[in-house]
């Protein structure tokens, strides 16, 4: 006797729902997406500054380099679904892609509502129901296996199998407030404390704070974890574990190139975003320094020359004036001074020892990090149900039959340039087929 059609219900029509939709609908299973908010596809009409970078073109192998967390527990999935596989997706559903700088990969229109509009009306065409304004409250489990869901108001929805795709806990003005922890909690499942991901940073230093917008392209940055005020230092450990955390202070957990930004509490754009993945104020809550290099390209002894030729060469124009051409405008001033230098002086009269310590600065301009932007500023969410208690092969939990796990609600996570996104289709649409195949009874 062939299986009946299973009834899948899939909890949050982000990124990983309408694409677990998508696949559980297309492989024949009776499918209904649940969206607590007025609409579905809420956050991806965000992302990529209302583009889209919906994934990115860089051969599979190399994929996982760019996943953060637990990108082992990614194989299955990624494979099975990868880059290609989403770009032809896409192209299919009347959502033509192409690939820019970086390779990142965006609709042809620049539309992020292309991306939804192509997954919603593939779900329809396939029998599919997207139902909006729909909280779901609690799991419904007998013997082990789930049996449906229950709402805010008390009433019930029978379902063979449930995907949690309800997010993680960044940009909760769209949803993802973190309700989804709780019911998987209420599965028996763990939940890896969370932190916000791919977010700005908050440096104690005022400077940055007075040059917002402005952006530096070319930069180099790398961060390293402050040492313990003497006050905090346990006494001398000799042993394995105390040897490998002071081997962790010692050297930087990101190094970088690309471009940062200014903003009005510290630093952003794609370098610090990137590597705020590799900053866990809970491993170290005494802070981090950032060194930022404005000239990276240039040795130093050759950057000290042309820091020395610009003052001899205009030796009545002030320091910032004589040095315009080293940096930004709005930056020379706020250098200058954090150097500890007068950018008014006469170019003449900056002695030469300053003038090679002002190049060398240049090169390493220390910023101290106190604090990450919060998750209303997080890209993802770093943490999440435990990789550990769900099958990597098919998304289901290890833990109750017929419940299945996609996208950012997952303890997985990965850097900017449309590495989640990736994840998240390819997750979502492990689950949705997972959950069809294996659904329904004899």
């Amino acid at each position: 006797m062939m299986n009946k059609k299973a009834n899948i219900l899939v909890i949050g029509a982000g990124a990983s729902g309408l694409m677990a939709a998508a696949a559980a609908s297309a492989a024949g299973a009776s499918v209904t997406v649940l969206e607590q908010n007025e609409k579905a596809g809420k956050k991806i009409y965000i992302t990529g500054k209302g583009r889209c970078n919906l994934t990115n073109d860089c051969a599979t192998s190399d994929f996982f380099d760019h996943v953060v967390t637990n990108p082992k527990f990614l194989y299955h999935c990624i494979h099975a679904f990868d880059h290609e596989a989403v770009k032809t997706f896409f192209a299919q559903a009347g959502c033509p892609v192409k690939t820019e700088r970086g390779e990142r990969v965006f609709p042809v229109s620049d539309h992020a509502s292309d991306v939804t509009k192509a997954l919603t009306r593939t779900i329809q065409a396939q029998g599919g129901r997207i139902l909006t304004g729909r909280t779901c409250r609690h799991l419904q489990m007998e013997n082990g296996k789930i049996t449906g869901i229950r709402f805010n108001d008390g009433s019930f929805l029978a379902g063979d199998a449930v995907i949690l795709c309800t997010g993680g806990r960044s940009y909760s003005s769209t949803g993802s407030d973190g309700s989804g922890y709780l019911l998987a909690q209420e599965a028996g499942h763990t939940v890896i404390p969370q932190e916000p991901s791919l977010v700005p940073f908050i440096t104690k230093e005022n400077w940055p704070t007075r040059l917002p917008g402005l952006s530096l392209p070319n930069v180099a940055v790398s961060v390293w974890p402050l040492p313990r005020s003497v006050s905090d230092r346990p006494c001398p450990d000799s042993s394995a574990d105390g040897r490998k955390q002071k081997k962790r202070r010692d050297r930087a957990v990101y190094e970088g190139f690309g471009e940062m930004l200014f903003t009005q509490q510290g630093v952003s754009g794609p370098l610090a975003l990137t590597a705020s993945t590799r900053v866990s104020f809970r491993d170290h809550p005494e802070g981090y320094r950032l060194m930022l290099n404005l000239k990276p390209a240039v040795p130093a002894e050759e950057l000290i020359a042309r820091v020395c030729m610009l003052l001899r060469e205009a030796p009545d124009k002030s320091f910032i004036h004589a040095a315009a051409p080293l940096f930004p405008a709005r930056l020379g001033r706020e250098l200058i001074l954090a150097a500890g230098l007068d950018p008014d002086l006469p170019a003449r009269e900056v002695q030469e020892g300053d003038r090679r310590r002002f190049a060398l600065y240049l090169q390493a301009i220390p910023l101290t990090i106190v604090r990450t932007g919060g998750f209303p500023e997080a890209v993802v969410t770093r943490g999440g149900v435990s990789v550990k208690e769900i099958n990597p092969s098919t998304m289901e939990s290890k833990l109750v039959k017929g419940l299945y796990f996609a996208g950012e609600i997952i303890d997985v996570d990965a850097v900017t340039g449309g590495f989640n996104l990736q994840i998240a289709w390819s997750t979502g649409h492990t689950a949705g087929l997972s959950a069809a195949q294996n659904s329904g009874e004899e």
